[in-house]
């Protein structure tokens, strides 16, 4: 398998305004964004030296599907993902086509709202760690007796603050309506739900559980409230397989779990630290990762995800 280089994506010729963890943002314009989603992956907060094959590409069209499917309800920000229809756009880009085809989007852009509106249907990760020590989420209490990966009762708006450097810090909905004001707060909460209850309807026909995930909101010139970013990914979100859900235990996931298996082998064997740098990860982690995502996008779609040569 071949995947771009980061080198690549930093050549384009539009003004680099940042880079995350998994994507390159540039200015088009005084309205406009191209994200790029890389085959960047990071575990344990630690980017690999290794890319992720066709990663960049799973996240973007996923993303872009997904949009696609929530248009009557909510408004986004994505004005497209098709590669043609970028390049006739900004012709600028046509002698980098192989380095964005699939893994770009051309976006409005929106003043962002600073959190994080995690939405939880079952109890797992961060969630589950401080629940099963303390009873509560963000210090608020939850019903007991709750196994890791129960499912809730009704889903739950769990917004977080936006950390540049290491995890995220799950807030209560009061402090969220303190920091942007109440009504903001309100209509994000409102949105989340609707985005993720749809979405969930939909993964569960085809046999995958979305227990949680998390989204971010912008509001675009107009005023209006807007879905911005990755939606319903394997990145932002965590995928079950519903054939092998179990309570009580950790459940298989459709994302970089062979990669975080393998991390976790090598920090018990004594060979890591949980630190940058990171070991150098075999072919076939690599291979089993990339097969994740690829996978992913084929049964919530319902197709194989459209390769370019490159």
């Amino acid at each position: 398998m071949t995947s771009v280089t980061p080198t690549s994506l930093d050549r384009l010729p539009l003004r680099h305004l940042r880079r995350g963890k998994v994507r390159e943002v540039y200015e088009v314009d005084a309205e406009r964004l191209l994200l790029v989603a890389s085959d960047r992956v990071s575990a344990f907060d630690v980017v690999m030296r290794e890319r992720i094959p066709h990663k960049g590409a799973v996240l973007t069209q996923l993303t872009a599907w997904w949009l696609r499917n929530f248009a009557a309800v909510v408004r986004h920000h994505m004005l497209s993902a098709d590669v043609d229809e970028i390049i006739a756009a900004l012709p600028s880009l046509a002698p980098y086509r192989p380095a964005i085809a699939g893994r770009a989007m051309l976006c409005q852009r929106t003043g962002v709202f600073p959190v994080e509106c995690v939405v939880r249907g079952y109890i797992s990760g961060s969630a589950w760690k401080e629940y099963r020590v303390q009873g509560t989420l963000a210090g608020e209490a939850l019903p007991a007796g709750l196994l890791e990966s129960s499912r809730f009762p009704a889903p739950i708006f769990s917004p977080a603050t936006k950390a540049e450097i290491g995890h995220d810090e799950n807030i209560t909905f009061d402090r969220m309506a303190a920091m942007i004001g109440a009504d903001d707060a309100a209509e994000l909460k409102r949105l989340s739900l609707l985005v993720y209850d749809r979405g969930r309807a939909i993964a569960a026909e085809r046999g995958i559980i979305i227990a949680d995930t998390k989204f971010e909101f912008g509001r675009d010139r107009d005023g209006c409230v807007t879905l911005i970013d990755e939606v319903l990914t394997p990145d932002s979100s965590r995928f079950w397989p519903a054939d092998r859900y179990e309570p009580g235990r950790a459940q298989p996931s459709f994302d970089k779990q062979p990669l975080r298996d393998y991390l976790d082998a090598e920090r018990r064997a004594g060979r890591w630290n949980g630190e940058a740098p990171p070991p150098q990860l075999p072919n076939e982690v690599v291979d089993a990762t990339s097969i994740r995502y690829l996978d992913a996008y084929r049964r919530i779609t319902g197709q194989p995800l459209i390769l370019e040569p490159t």
